[in-house]
C-alpha cells in the first residue's frame, strides 16, 4: 500500500474508531479534545498540504478531499478545526518572502504549530480589515468574523488591506492581548470548534511575519467562487448518513456529488457546492425520519447531523453558491 493509500485508510479508521464514537460528547463540549488533534498531528495529517519535499502531498485535490470527507464523517467539529490549518501551510510553502518558508513550514507541517485563518475581514464592504506599515512591522485594525479554533491554535493567518488596496497576509500569534480580543460565537452546531470574532485595535505584527502581498482585485476574483474542498465537509456528513441509513439511492447521489466537486473549475464550483449542501440537508432529514422520535433526543446522532447540515448550508458561502442553492431549494419538484 502506498503512503497516500495508507493515509486514506488511516483517516477513515480514525473517523470510525475515534472520532465518531466521541462525536456526541464533542458536540456538547466547549472545544475539540486536544487528544484528537494531537492524534491527527502525530499521524501526519497536519502536513498533508505541504509540498513533497517537505513531507506532504502538495495541492492534490482528490487526495485532500478524501481525507476531509472521511474525517468529517467521524466528527465535523474536529475536521472543521483541522481543515483551517492547511491554507497557512500552503502559504508558508509557497511564500517568496525572505525567511517565511524556512521559519514556518516545518513546524506547521508537523503540527508543532497549529494555525487558523482570519480572511473573512477582507469581505466587509464597509469596514474591511486594515493594515498600515510602521517602523519594524505593521499595525492591524478591524474585525475578522468566523475565526475557528481559538485557544486550540497558536497562529492566525491574517489578511488586511492597505491604503493602496493591496492585501497583506501575515502570520499573527493567536493570543489574547490588549490589542487583540476574541468574542465567542454561539453556533447551532460545531460549537466545539471555538469559532470567534477577532478584533484588532492597532495590533503590532513584526515585519518578518509578512507572507505575501497581492492586489485586492486579484484576491477577490479568486475568492468569488468559493472552495470546492469545503464541499467535502458536507459530503462527509452525507457519508455518515448513508452508513447509518443503509443502502439507498443516497449512495449514488453521494458518488455523483463527489465527482462533480472534483471536476469543477472555478465557474462550476458554486453549482457543485450547492448540490452538496442540498444533498446534506436531504440526507440528514431522511436519517431523522427513518430514526423516528429518537431523532429529537440530544443523545442521538440524527439530531446532531441535522444541525450540522444547517451549519453547512451557509458555511463558506459566496453569493454565487447562495444563489445556486436557493435556486435548487425553491425548485418545485415534478408531480
Amino acid at each position: 500500500m502506498g503512503e497516500a493509500s495508507w493515509m486514506r485508510a488511516r483517516a477513515q479508521e480514525i473517523a470510525d474508531e475515534v472520532l465518531f464514537p466521541a462525536a456526541l460528547a464533542v458536540d456538547a463540549a466547549d472545544r475539540v479534545p486536544a487528544s484528537q488533534l494531537d492524534l491527527l498531528a502525530a499521524e501526519g495529517f497536519y502536513g498533508v498540504a505541504a509540498p513533497p519535499d517537505a513531507g506532504g502531498f502538495g495541492m492534490d485535490l482528490p487526495f485532500a478531499a478524501s481525507l476531509v470527507e472521511s474525517l468529517a464523517s467521524g466528527c465535523l467539529s474536529t475536521a472543521f478545526v483541522w481543515l483551517q490549518h492547511h491554507g497557512p501551510v500552503l502559504a508558508a510553502a509557497y511564500s517568496d518572502r525572505p525567511g517565511i518558508r524556512a521559519t514556518w513550514l516545518e513546524p506547521l507541517a508537523k503540527g508543532a504549530r497549529r494555525a487558523g485563518i482570519a480572511l473573512a475581514g477582507l469581505r466587509s464592504p464597509t469596514a474591511p480589515m486594515r493594515v498600515r506599515a510602521v517602523d519594524g512591522g505593521y499595525l492591524l485594525d478591524g474585525v475578522v468574523p468566523w475565526v475557528t479554533g481559538w485557544h486550540m491554535i497558536d497562529t492566525l493567518y491574517t489578511a488586511a488591506r492597505d491604503e493602496h488596496d493591496d492585501v497583506h497576509f501575515l502570520f499573527v500569534d493567536a493570543i489574547d492581548a490588549p490589542t487583540l480580543a476574541a468574542t465567542p460565537l454561539e453556533l447551532v452546531a460545531v460549537q466545539a470548534s471555538r469559532t470567534v470574532d477577532v478584533r484588532f485595535d492597532g495590533h503590532f505584527v513584526p515585519a518578518d511575519r509578512l507572507a505575501d502581498v497581492q492586489a485586492y482585485g486579484k484576491w477577490s476574483s479568486s475568492d468569488a467562487s468559493g472552495s470546492a474542498l469545503n464541499g467535502f465537509l458536507a459530503l462527509g456528513v452525507v457519508n455518515r448518513c448513508c452508513r447509518l441509513i443503509g443502502p439507498s439511492p443516497l449512495d449514488a447521489e453521494l458518488a455523483t456529488a463527489r465527482v462533480a466537486l472534483l471536476a469543477a473549475d472555478a465557474n462550476a464550483v458554486p453549482a457543485a457546492r450547492a448540490a452538496a449542501s442540498d444533498l446534506v440537508l436531504r440526507a440528514t432529514a431522511q436519517l431523522a425520519v427513518q430514526t423516528g422520535a429518537r431523532a429529537v433526543l440530544r443523545g442521538d446522532h440524527a439530531q446532531r447531523l441535522l444541525r450540522e447540515a444547517a451549519f453547512l448550508l451557509v458555511f463558506g458561502n459566496r453569493p454565487a453558491i447562495r444563489d445556486a442553492l436557493l435556486t435548487r431549494l425553491r425548485a418545485i419538484p415534478p408531480r
